[in-house]
């Protein structure tokens, strides 16, 4: 398919294609921004801005659409490698995010959705790609982008860390086999130094899948370059010959009759773990992964004092191997001895009992069996305190506040961090772990799997760092969740407050209206009659003010009309150019009272508009006005043109004056905006929305010549048959 792409489908209903070759599809991409006339919303990985600057029509296309007035919002992963790239997105973009490991790669308009079709090489263009104009797939991509720009950070904040050397922090979970894959191998790959502990069928996924980069990573420890790889496991004879493999190949190894039920890997800056149990030629499911020194200090010193009593590796292998073998990790297989052991906890602690329940049905379970009752007694007796983390469900929400009030603290897990696995550790001390088999069942004994005791301090205190890390994952959810309320309060005050405000100043408006046209008319009937100079002086005082009053009172009633969608247009078929004759008229007592500046029309042939004369002479006057306000010297140009194939008049004023405050141009058509003691700032906000009502556009820059400054306006066209 050739370059025709877009154009055979612009003005179908709707529709959805894939373009194919890398010619069509870069040619898509221009023909997509040449259609945008408001918002490219554009969600990018690393590779793409690059691939935008570099291929020079590709960056035509992006800075033709800006100087058009198309606002692009850009979210991408801004790295070393491509942040001189990133810094000049910064000044072709209205914002640009970054946000770590972004994989999308899409564009998103007011009316279409792009995206590539296959994966695309690094450095290289799509040689598919999708479009869209199903306003259901617009919508669902732009609740996806609106997702990921919630969580970027400002690019400009990025690129400090980067340009600084500043770490950036932080604690995530990875749900897929593939990523969870890829971001091991990743920590392996950026680490001095590497150490993994993992259970028996641990070490056979950490070979399946580990082995290569472990091996690169001891030609760099033969070279003086890193400093080796350990792993601490349980070995026995299921995996005997994969540690033999993994020692000859240069991994030292001890073995550890009671290892914790947590395997992770702790690198010199980031540690990645699971409470998942590694069976044989299984792979993991969920990994916790960070890089904050808390954790990689804590799982250091684990597997320190694991290593410190750990047993060589190849001692232990010839043990098995002679058949002198003895059983390793204590597990319980009776769900009778389980909930036994569970109550057996808790009546023997003194201190403290820690409790997360892997569900909201595991927490009914444990209720109906007499756990909750029990740590209710032991409150009473021994002045136990108890902190319980569960899901949630309604009526978990109800009992709540009686079991806090009964001095048990409670805390609700995330979906995100939920586990199949229930946790108890009494006094700092001892741990259970309950794994979750059915939990649809009614009963503990019916729902639960295997369990695993220990009173191994490493253990024990990795079940804590979880339950202490998700705790305060929960009090900050709940914080969040409490200021998003107040916020919404605070949100619904702040309507009620501008709804009076409008109100007030809508009636403030129409009083001060009343006497306004009397004071003016009196005005001119007195300056008809009088013929004394002073008192015509003060009289013309007079009626000057009340005509700034009157437009003063005539802006406010716009904006509230604005603002509450009732302004209405009276719409007839006129030449603008016309209009904008009978404006300079208006102001030619005015122009000439300046003699340094040249006020000129430059005319292009008649345009006529379907729209409200009375409104577009507001508008043009408005922009003449301050120009004339700003220009002390040199010219103001007023021109009319239309561009070809372009069904829309394009009405600019340029003037030499002092241009446009770089602070004041973002809000430059808000309310207010004004950096002028004369004048209420009120004018462009109208100006903007009258322009709007009538299917057009409108925008302002500074002079590339830096004199001066050019507002523009374009308008639809009256097109008769």
């Amino acid at each position: 398919m050739r370059v025709s792409s877009l154009r055979s489908v612009k003005g179908k209903r709707e529709v959805t294609r894939v373009f194919y070759g890398v010619e069509t599809v870069i040619s898509t991409v221009i023909q997509f921004l040449n259609q945008t006339n408001n918002v490219v919303y554009a969600c990018v990985d690393q590779t793409r801005p690059i691939l935008t600057l570099d291929i020079l029509v590709l960056k035509n296309a992006f800075l033709d659409a800006k100087n058009r007035g198309v606002k692009f919002m850009y979210i991408t992963e801004i790295t070393k490698d491509n942040l001189p790239y990133c810094k000049q997105l910064v000044k072709m973009t209205h914002e640009l995010r970054h946000l770590d490991g972004i994989k999308g790669n899409f564009y998103i308009s007011e009316s279409g959705y792009l995206a590539p079709a296959t994966y695309h090489e690094k450095g290289k263009p799509a040689s598919q790609i999708i479009y869209s104009n199903v306003n259901e797939i617009i919508e669902h991509q732009k609740y996806v982008f609106d997702s990921f720009w919630d969580r970027a950070i400002p690019a400009e904040q990025r690129i400090k860390e980067i340009e600084e050397g500043v770490t950036h922090y932080e604690t995530k979970l990875i749900q897929e086999k593939d990523k969870i894959i890829n971001e091991i191998v990743r920590i392996i790959q950026s680490s001095n130094e590497f150490s993994i502990c993992t259970t028996a069928g641990g070490i056979q996924f950490a070979y399946n899948y580990l082995f290569e980069v472990t091996n690169k990573l001891l030609d760099r420890y033969k070279k003086g370059e890193h400093k080796g790889v350990r792993y601490i496991t349980y070995i026995d004879i299921d995996n005997v010959k994969i540690a033999k493999i993994l020692l000859d190949s240069g991994v030292q190894i001890k073995h550890v009759r009671n290892l914790p039920p947590m395997s992770f890997g702790v690198s010199d800056k980031e540690i990645e773990a699971t409470i998942e149990k590694l069976e044989y030629e299984k792979a993991v499911q969920s990994l916790l992964v960070s890089n904050e020194p808390m954790y990689v200090k804590h799982f250091s010193s684990i597997f320190e004092e694991l290593w410190k009593n750990g047993v060589d590796a190849k001692s232990r292998i010839r043990d098995v191997e002679e058949g002198v073998d003895t059983p390793g990790i204590d597990i319980i297989q009776n769900p009778y001895e389980i909930q036994e052991l569970a109550f057996k906890l808790v009546k023997s602690a003194q201190k403290e009992i820690r409790i997360m329940y892997s569900t909201a049905n595991a927490f009914h379970r444990q209720e109906y069996a007499g756990a909750i009752q029990l740590l209710k007694e032991a409150i009473v007796q021994r002045g136990i305190k108890f902190r319980i983390l569960t899901p949630k469900d309604d009526l978990i929400e109800e009992k709540a506040q009686k079991l806090i009030q009964q001095q048990i603290d409670i805390r609700y897990i995330e979906p995100s961090s939920q586990t199949k696995v229930s946790i108890i550790v009494a006094d700092d001390n001892s741990s259970l772990s309950v794994e979750l088999k059915d939990d649809t069942k009614r009963t503990s004994y019916e729902a639960i799997g295997l369990a695993t005791y220990s009173n191994s301090k490493p253990t024990v205190l990795s079940y804590i760092s979880i339950f202490e890390s998700l705790w305060k994952q929960a009090d900050l959810y709940q914080q969040l969740e409490n200021s998003n309320k107040e916020l919404a309060a605070a949100n619904e005050k702040l309507k009620e407050s501008d709804k009076i405000q409008k109100e007030f100043i809508n009636v403030a408006a129409h009083e001060l209206r009343t006497p306004i046209q009397p004071i003016l008319g009196l005005s001119e009937v007195l300056q008809s009659k009088i013929e004394d100079n002073e008192q015509h002086v003060l009289v013309d005082v007079i009626s000057r003010n009340a005509k700034r009053l009157q437009r003063l009172t005539e802006d406010i009633l716009d904006v509230t009309k604005i603002e509450s969608n009732s302004l209405q247009l009276k719409k007839e078929r006129f030449n603008l150019n016309e209009v904008i004759m009978s404006v300079l008229a208006d102001y030619e007592s005015q122009i000439k009272k300046i003699n340094d500046v040249e006020v000129s029309l430059i005319n292009k042939g008649d345009f006529f508009v379907e729209a409200d004369k009375g409104r577009l002479n507001q508008v043009i006057s408005n922009l003449l006005d301050n120009a004339i306000k700003f220009t002390q010297k040199g010219s103001i140009v007023i021109s009319t043109q239309r561009k070809d194939n372009d069904n829309n008049v394009i009405v600019s004023i340029k003037d030499t004056g002092i241009g446009i405050d770089h602070e004041l141009m973002p809000r430059l058509f808000t309310k207010f905006a004004s950096k002028s003691f004369v004048g209420t700032g009120l004018g462009l906000f109208i100006s903007k929305s009258i322009i709007e009502a009538h299917g057009g556009r409108i925008w302002a820059e500074n002079n590339p010549d830096g004199k001066g400054a050019t507002f523009t306006f374009t308008l639809p066209l009256s097109i008769t048959h």
